[in-house]
């Protein structure tokens, strides 16, 4: 990695030049906050943001403006300000691009920067930061925006997986389908380290953008809706009712590679919660408060997790011990030989509505399922009230019923007196002539 000067040095290399940190950061393509903590000395840049903070600084130590070269735009032509969402959609597709190989740092800043913070502040300068130029050539090619003053909108760049020319950005389907083709590829990659399945990873990564079209006036107006959609996709991808599934009692089919079936070993072996951090902190590249945000933990407790994942995989990983890039690249290179399908933003669309309907129309006949049954109650419940009847109790005093007895003297007389009557019962009475 190349060398960096101290702290006192780099503020005085950026206030010779007259500069702000806001446009550092905007040349940068990072937030205000992280330059200065990179200037105060509480946090050093790492990975690829090292490597173009190093060549700005040389820049600036040799009497060269940033933005000088690429775009011809100097100290008096003001940058885009990069928004906290353009940061994170950076992040995310930044886990998308190819790891920086060894002649990357003589490729200026340019190349030690994330290709979309590139794009958004100038189209022409995407090709120098790592996009094919055959990728590049109809985004040169492209029509200029109606209003030239308006800030760029990330989510209708142009992609590198783009199947065909992005619409205008002036409707929500387009919007989506931006949002969908740009961070689909590495969502998937990063369900895939998540859960080891390549079938539950597309299928997590299907779900969110399902789950943020449902909800799109929401995710359009977040600050992020690239993590919006990341957190929805790790939340269903460690779901803990996938473990019911018929589909996922089995374990997946590990990866050929002999590498990345070790990388992948020992992330399946960590708890899901270590895993998602470290995967967010070293894997993606954000700061610990994002993390601890993203997994809606304290900070201390992101670090402490943070901490023991490393330890576990330096235990399997020999050379990923001490080396924070060498993890990076491990985290980055998982999923790459796989075949993973990617979702359709049409395909996406689609099924979130059926599903919004069938969950509707669940939700009419549930709801007239409860009508009707209050109805059939209130029709045979009784109109007046009928007390229940007392249970009975014993009474006291009364003899128990009982059988005849043997005949005395005196029954035994009067039973052969009534048998030698000729008639039975009273004497017919016969009327007398007067």
């Amino acid at each position: 990695m190349p060398p960096l000067p101290s702290p006192k040095e780099r503020r005085r290399l950026r206030e010779a030049k007259s500069l702000s940190q806001a446009e550092v950061a905007a040349e940068m393509g990072v937030s205000r906050s992280a330059v200065r903590a990179w200037e105060s000395g509480r946090r050093h840049p790492r990975g690829r943001s090292r490597v173009a903070y190093a060549h700005l600084l040389a820049g600036l130590a040799d009497g060269h403006a940033p933005g000088a070269s690429g775009t011809g735009a100097g100290r008096g032509e003001a940058h885009p300000p990069t928004s906290a969402a353009t940061r994170k959609a950076a992040g995310t597709v930044a886990y998308d691009q190819e790891a920086a190989g060894p002649e990357a740092g003589a490729a200026g800043p340019e190349a030690g920067r994330r290709p979309e913070a590139v794009a958004e502040r100038d189209p022409e300068a995407a090709p120098a930061a790592g996009v094919d130029p055959e990728d590049a050539a109809p985004a040169a090619t492209a029509p200029a925006a109606e209003d030239p003053d308006a800030a760029p909108d990330p989510m209708a760049a142009p992609d590198r997986y783009a199947k065909r020319p992005v619409p205008s950005p002036h409707t929500p389907e387009a919007a989506f389908d931006a949002l969908c083709t740009r961070t689909a590829p590495s969502l998937v990659r990063q369900a895939y380290a998540l859960t080891g399945r390549p079938g539950l990873a597309e299928e997590s990564v299907e779900r969110a953008f399902q789950l943020a079209w449902q909800r799109w006036p929401e995710v359009a107006m977040d600050r992020d809706p690239a993590s919006w959609v990341r957190a929805a996709a790790h939340e269903y991808a460690l779901s803990p009712w996938h473990r019911f599934r018929r589909a996922h009692r089995t374990p997946g089919t590990p990866p050929a590679e002999a590498a990345h079936r070790a990388v992948l070993t020992v992330l399946l072996s960590l708890p899901p919660a270590r895993r998602r951090t470290l995967l967010l902190y070293d894997g993606i590249g954000l700061d610990l408060p994002e993390t601890a945000a993203e997994t809606e933990a304290t900070t201390p407790t992101a670090a402490y997790r943070l901490l023991h994942a490393r330890r576990a995989v330096a235990e399997a990983l020999p050379d990923a011990e001490g080396e924070p890039e060498v993890l990076h690249r491990h985290l980055d290179a998982l999923g790459r030989t796989e075949r993973l399908r990617q979702p359709r933003p049409e395909r996406v669309r689609l099924g979130s509505e059926r599903r919004a309907r069938l969950w509707t129309r669940a939700a009419i006949a549930f709801t007239a399922l409860i009508i009707g049954a209050t109805a059939l109650t209130v029709r045979t419940a009784p109109t007046r009230y009928e007390p229940a009847q007392a249970p009975g109790r014993a009474i006291s005093g009364v003899p128990p019923r009982m059988g005849p007895g043997p005949l005395s003297y005196e029954d035994e007389v009067l039973r052969e007196k009534l048998r030698a009557e000729p008639h039975r019962g009273p004497g017919r009475l016969l009327p007398v002539a007067g």
